[in-house]
């Protein structure tokens, strides 16, 4: 039997079907992406990739409009959404899958620390907190909650930062003091390296060099390090009345004043270079990197204000806030303590974008709180634990 070849009409009919089906298949997929407007070619990929991120989805489903201008408007939305994308990609909660918000108080994890815990720090694999009445400082493994050490004599152990590979504690006592905690060496007794420090140690933080306490009973205590015990400690009284929080943006070391609510901002000796106003009861701030988030103390607001030039940005309400009293930031958003009804109000740092409310259930009081870069810690002092999300 021999085989003939198809008909010249059957093949020319088959390949114009096969020329309509490749055709609308292009129609639907476009020629970069969905898009019919922008070619193949080496821009493809970065068209591509912003709208993948969600920071554009082009002028209708399958045009991008590639030769428009873009106006500061639209310029304004894909960068905030870029910042968006980055920030939320590239956590480490991201990489982990915990995206998750508690919705109540019972879906926050929770390690029983010491007695009225005050303030958290985190030295990036431990959270370590001051605990007021016990005059003791807990090692919490950040991995688990898992209480690992308890360190005593820390009087009246209040503010806490990580630094130096050691764990600084302000007590606050009169004068006040400073312990410091060797996290490589056995749990036993802090070391107390100065205790002539202001009345009242509330606050710690370190710019590097030097260790900085805020004193509520009216000055700045400036210490520095040494290769022996006492440290250097020189105390500043002039323009202070009751500071009580203090942090250090990477270029200046900043001071919350509760009485009459200002915020100072500090040259290397301690001297006030610039004071902004800021119509609350202050208390203790938080840099998140870019801008300072200052808590109203007895007021129902938070202002964040600009370092370089100590402009207020904005004075955020709502949201829950009820008296906050302290922040904290993870990298992505800004949690703010509410102690007087047991809640936590959480903001998206870019742009200040409020994210709700959490409580930390009835009488829990929330003083204290830092991030691991993936949970929360917050130390609440009604029923002496430390809770994480």
């Amino acid at each position: 039997m021999r085989f003939l070849p198809p008909r010249r009409p059957a093949a020319k009919a088959l390949c114009a079907a096969l020329a309509v089906f490749v055709g609308a298949a292009a129609a639907l997929v476009g020629t970069c992406g969905p898009f019919t407007d922008v070619a193949a070619d080496a821009f493809c990929q970065f068209v591509l990739e912003i709208f993948y991120l969600g920071i554009t989805t082009g002028t209708t489903a399958t045009t991008y409009d590639p030769a428009s201008p873009v106006s500061r408007l639209q310029m304004a939305a894909f960068l905030s959404r870029s910042v968006d994308a980055a920030l939320k990609r590239g956590s480490r909660r991201a990489a982990l899958g915990s995206f998750a918000v508690p919705q109540n108080a019972l879906s926050l994890g929770l390690t029983t620390v010491g007695a009225q815990p005050q303030f958290v720090a985190c030295d990036g694999a431990d959270v370590w907190v001051a605990n007021f009445s016990f005059g003791t400082v807990s090692r919490v493994r950040a991995s688990d909650g898992r209480l690992l050490e308890t360190w005593t004599g820390a009087t009246s152990a209040y503010g806490i930062v990580a630094a130096m590979g050691r764990i600084l504690v302000a007590g606050q006592t009169i004068p006040g003091k400073l312990y410091q905690i060797d996290p490589s060496q056995p749990a036993g007794a802090v070391t107390v390296v100065a205790s002539n420090l202001g009345g009242s140690s509330r606050s710690v933080a370190f710019d590097g060099a030097r260790v900085w306490v805020a004193n509520s009973q009216g000055s700045v205590s400036i210490i520095t390090p040494g290769a022996s015990i006492p440290w250097t400690a020189t105390t500043i009284t002039t323009g202070f009345t009751q500071p009580n929080g203090v942090i250090f943006d990477g270029a200046n070391v900043w001071v919350t004043d509760t009485s009459p609510g200002r915020i100072f901002k500090l040259d290397s000796t301690g001297a006030i270079l610039l004071t902004v106003t800021h119509g609350g009861n202050v208390t203790y701030p938080v840099f998140d990197g870019t801008n300072i988030w200052v808590p109203s103390g007895l007021g129902n607001f938070v202002t964040v204000i600009r370092p370089s030039t100590g402009a207020i940005l904005d004075t955020l309400t709502a949201n829950g806030l009820a008296a906050p009293l302290s922040a904290s930031f993870d990298g992505e958003r800004v949690l703010v303590i509410n102690q007087i009804n047991s809640t936590l109000s959480l903001w998206k740092a870019a742009g200040m974008t409020p994210l709700g409310t959490v409580s930390t259930g009835a009488s829990t009081f929330p003083f204290g709180a830092c991030s691991d870069g993936i949970n929360f810690w917050i130390a609440l002092t009604g029923p002496g634990q430390l809770a994480r999300f």
